[in-house]
């Protein structure tokens, strides 16, 4: 198993997550109901993913707090893969699903390296 899909199985338990790969990206859907792109950081240090995302509720006044189950945050940090090219990552969020967008590292063929001959 990678490191990342490893990950996953540690987020708290309000939080659901796949991982897809192609063969140019991968794609992490995190299901984070209440959350909102103004609440929500996601950026790549280190070799990790690091999600900071806040719940905003709202309490009507004459109610108050009996049990609070619905955690209010998820902070998160998750290993990126090798050849995640970070600078190119992309996330959007709409209707508490977050999509994160790494995308993979491309394959060149490589710059030459000149070879000097020492025996000339």
């Amino acid at each position: 198993m990678s490191p990342l899909r490893d990950a996953l199985q540690e987020l708290p338990d309000a939080v659901f997550g796949d991982l897809l790969e192609s063969d140019d990206a991968y794609l992490l859907v995190l299901d984070v109901p209440g959350v909102t792109a103004d609440t929500t950081e996601v950026r790549a240090e280190g070799g990790r993913l690091v999600i900071d995302a806040r719940r905003r509720k709202s309490v009507p006044p004459e109610f108050q707090y009996r049990r609070e189950d619905r955690p209010l945050f998820i902070d998160a940090e998750l290993p990126l893969p090798r050849d995640v090219d970070s600078e190119d990552a992309t996330a959007e969020i709409d209707n508490g699903v977050l999509e994160i967008r790494l995308p993979k590292a491309t394959d060149s063929d490589g710059q030459p390296i000149p070879i000097d001959d020492a025996a000339a």
